[in-house]
Protein backbone atom coordinates (compact mmCIF):
# COMPACT_ATOMS: atom_id res chain seq x y z
CA UNK A 1 0.00 0.00 0.00
CA UNK A 2 1.38 3.52 -0.85
CA UNK A 3 0.50 6.48 0.64
CA UNK A 4 0.17 9.66 -1.54
CA UNK A 5 0.45 13.58 -0.67
CA UNK A 6 -2.35 15.01 -0.54
CA UNK A 7 -3.19 16.80 -3.86
CA UNK A 8 -2.96 20.64 -2.45
CA UNK A 9 0.61 20.00 -1.36
CA UNK A 10 1.75 18.83 -5.04
CA UNK A 11 -0.20 21.25 -7.20
CA UNK A 12 1.97 23.66 -8.76
CA UNK A 13 1.45 26.67 -11.43
CA UNK A 14 3.77 28.14 -14.44
CA UNK A 15 4.92 31.35 -12.83
CA UNK A 16 4.43 33.47 -16.01
CA UNK A 17 0.75 32.42 -15.65
CA UNK A 18 0.50 33.09 -11.95
CA UNK A 19 1.79 36.19 -11.98
CA UNK A 20 -0.89 36.66 -14.72
CA UNK A 21 -3.53 35.39 -13.14
CA UNK A 22 -3.17 37.19 -9.81
CA UNK A 23 -3.33 40.00 -11.69
CA UNK A 24 0.57 41.26 -10.95
CA UNK A 25 1.05 41.05 -14.44
CA UNK A 26 -1.24 42.98 -17.40
CA UNK A 27 -0.85 40.16 -19.79
CA UNK A 28 0.92 36.93 -20.54
CA UNK A 29 3.70 37.91 -22.27
CA UNK A 30 4.67 41.08 -19.82
CA UNK A 31 4.38 38.01 -17.05
CA UNK A 32 6.68 36.02 -19.28
CA UNK A 33 8.76 38.59 -19.69
CA UNK A 34 9.40 39.23 -15.91
CA UNK A 35 10.06 35.78 -14.92
CA UNK A 36 13.10 35.63 -17.60
CA UNK A 37 14.30 38.65 -17.50
CA UNK A 38 16.78 37.21 -14.64
CA UNK A 39 15.67 39.52 -11.87
CA UNK A 40 13.14 37.43 -10.28
CA UNK A 41 14.12 35.41 -7.04
CA UNK A 42 11.56 32.56 -5.74
CA UNK A 43 12.14 31.35 -2.23
CA UNK A 44 16.00 32.55 -1.86
CA UNK A 45 16.86 30.99 -5.83
CA UNK A 46 17.03 33.34 -9.08
CA UNK A 47 14.80 32.35 -12.03
CA UNK A 48 15.34 33.40 -15.11
CA UNK A 49 12.37 30.86 -17.29
CA UNK A 50 8.72 31.45 -17.29
CA UNK A 51 8.10 27.65 -16.13
CA UNK A 52 9.49 27.70 -12.82
CA UNK A 53 6.46 25.93 -10.67
CA UNK A 54 4.98 28.09 -7.93
CA UNK A 55 3.44 26.28 -5.31
CA UNK A 56 1.05 27.64 -1.93
CA UNK A 57 4.13 28.73 0.13
CA UNK A 58 6.40 30.14 -2.58
CA UNK A 59 7.76 33.52 -1.45
CA UNK A 60 8.47 35.61 -4.94
CA UNK A 61 10.87 38.37 -4.68
CA UNK A 62 10.93 41.03 -7.37
CA UNK A 63 11.38 44.64 -8.59
CA UNK A 64 7.72 46.18 -10.02
CA UNK A 65 7.13 50.11 -10.73
CA UNK A 66 10.27 50.74 -8.77
CA UNK A 67 9.86 49.17 -5.85
CA UNK A 68 10.73 45.27 -4.61
CA UNK A 69 8.00 43.37 -4.05
CA UNK A 70 7.85 40.00 -1.75
CA UNK A 71 4.84 37.84 -1.65
CA UNK A 72 3.72 34.54 -0.36
CA UNK A 73 1.52 32.59 -2.38
CA UNK A 74 -1.36 31.78 -0.26
CA UNK A 75 -3.44 29.61 -3.58
CA UNK A 76 -3.05 28.67 -6.68
CA UNK A 77 -5.99 31.02 -8.72
CA UNK A 78 -8.39 29.01 -10.76
CA UNK A 79 -9.29 31.60 -13.01
CA UNK A 80 -8.11 35.08 -13.82
CA UNK A 81 -11.16 36.80 -12.71
CA UNK A 82 -11.78 40.30 -10.74
CA UNK A 83 -8.40 41.94 -9.01
CA UNK A 84 -10.01 41.52 -5.23
CA UNK A 85 -9.71 37.28 -6.44
CA UNK A 86 -6.43 37.76 -7.54
CA UNK A 87 -5.06 39.89 -4.31
CA UNK A 88 -6.29 37.05 -2.13
CA UNK A 89 -4.08 34.62 -4.17
CA UNK A 90 -1.16 36.29 -2.51
CA UNK A 91 -0.18 38.21 0.62
CA UNK A 92 2.43 41.12 0.42
CA UNK A 93 5.22 40.50 2.98
CA UNK A 94 7.31 43.83 1.35
CA UNK A 95 7.01 46.29 -1.01
CA UNK A 96 10.14 49.12 -0.54
CA UNK A 97 11.33 51.63 -2.97
CA UNK A 98 14.49 50.34 -5.06
CA UNK A 99 17.70 52.15 -4.23
CA UNK A 100 18.49 54.60 -6.47
CA UNK A 101 15.05 54.35 -8.55
CA UNK A 102 13.75 57.77 -7.07
CA UNK A 103 16.87 59.53 -7.44
CA UNK A 104 17.36 60.61 -3.98
CA UNK A 105 20.13 59.81 -1.62
CA UNK A 106 20.06 58.08 1.57
CA UNK A 107 23.41 58.79 3.07
CA UNK A 108 23.58 60.92 6.06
Amino acid sequence: MTTRAPAAATESMRLDRFLWWARIARSRETAQAMACDGHFRMDGRKIDRAHAPVRVGSILTFAHHGDVRVLRVEQLPVRRGPPAEGRACYCDLVTSPVSGVDGSSHAA
